[in-house]
């Protein structure tokens, strides 16, 4: 399987109250290119990284602040738009980036309507990553549920996604991980580590960064690279 083929697999994706970053469209909230974009931005990402990339970190599922809107996990707008204090472009996608997000939105808060949408979480995610030695390339982010889980009537939302979810979810790791070939696994929350070992993966888990777990997410990653 080739990226141009995950990244179809990943478009045929369908499920209730779950947004698909690499096939759906909502334009009241996204510019008509949208799709064309995230699509771009998520193969862009991964051809910089696979072949290369020295660990895969796991998360739960793709946010609203996050890849619902640039199409890559736990990154988010301002990294490819060059508004972010610690992230790039460069580093991320290897050159200047678009937004999704409409800036004209009236459904958008104005910080997000002039400079795209900043996910708390992917910041320090990225963060740790690059204070624990590691070079934006070094590392490959993603989601056990690659997909977007929101509440019902909402887009702007996120839930936690079902065991159901979890599981479909686990095939595109796999798809993943055939493209990468073998790589330390790292797990960032329980839903990530338990899919993943339940299925036989052996992964190091990571404290979840959201609801105060930032430093501990930070220490033990930097103690597992170590």
């Amino acid at each position: 399987m080739d990226i141009s083929r995950f990244l179809n697999h990943l478009a045929q994706y369908s499920g209730e109250n779950t947004f698909n970053p690499w096939a759906d469209h909502d334009e009241n909230y996204e510019i008509e290119k949208a799709l064309a974009i995230r699509r771009a931005n998520l193969k862009d990402y991964l051809t910089l990284r696979i072949g290369g990339a020295r660990i895969l970190l796991v998360a739960e599922a793709c946010g609203y602040q996050g890849g619902h809107f640039s199409g890559i996990a736990m990154t988010c707008e301002r990294m490819l738009l060059d508004f972010h204090p610690a992230v790039t472009s460069a580093m991320v996608l290897g050159h200047r980036g678009n937004r999704t997000s409409r800036k004209d939105s009236p459904l958008l808060k104005p910080i997000q309507q002039e400079k795209g949408f900043n996910e708390p979480t992917d910041s320090v995610v990225w963060k740790a990553c690059l204070e624990a030695g590691l070079s934006p390339r070094d590392f490959l982010l993603w989601n056990i549920f690659p997909f977007h889980p929101y509440k019902k009537g909402n887009l702007l939302t996120n839930r936690t996604p079902s065991e159901e979810e979890l599981a479909a979810g686990l095939a595109y790791t796999r798809e993943l991980l055939s493209l990468t070939g073998p790589l330390p696994l790292f797990a960032i929350g329980k839903k990530s580590e338990n899919t993943l070992t339940a299925a036989g993966f052996t992964v190091t888990g990571l404290r979840h960064p959201a609801n105060g777990g930032a430093n501990i997410f930070r220490s033990q990653l930097k103690e597992a690279l170590a």
